[in-house]
């Protein structure tokens, strides 16, 4: 057994235990914007944890 025929196993079996559907974050992120600006309303991602 060659490496090719390695490596075309390697993508057999990693095609078989594959991920499955791909799954959106959209909601997720969404509930994440828990900055707001005073001036514009919109909302932001928090980047930083609040130091003490």
């Amino acid at each position: 057994m060659g490496n090719g025929a390695k490596a075309q196993q390697k993508r057999e079996r990693a095609a078989k235990d594959g991920k499955g559907a791909a799954k959106s974050q959209l909601k997720a992120n969404a509930q994440a914007c828990n900055i707001q600006c005073v001036i514009c309303k919109s909302t932001f991602l928090q980047t930083i944890a609040k130091t003490m």
